[in-house]
């Protein structure tokens, strides 16, 4: 069942490159030639960064509380 699980998900992420405009986004490309998207991107990836930190530090204490009960 979890490989079926998997192998979904891994099509379904497949059929949506496909499912992408091709036309140019003018934004992106403004914030490109500007060299802000490098901002957005270092932003987004401190955000996403904290947030794992935080999931596993929360995931570390339950672990810790289950082996004391």
């Amino acid at each position: 069942m979890k490989r079926f699980l998997v192998l979904f998900c891994l099509i379904v992420c497949h059929m949506a490159v496909f499912a992408q405009q091709t036309t140019n986004v003018e934004m992106a490309d403004t914030m490109r030639s500007s060299g802000k998207i490098y901002v957005v991107i270092a932003i987004i990836s401190t955000i996403f960064v904290g947030i794992a930190i935080y999931l596993f530090a929360i995931d570390r204490r339950l672990k810790k509380i289950e082996r004391e009960k």
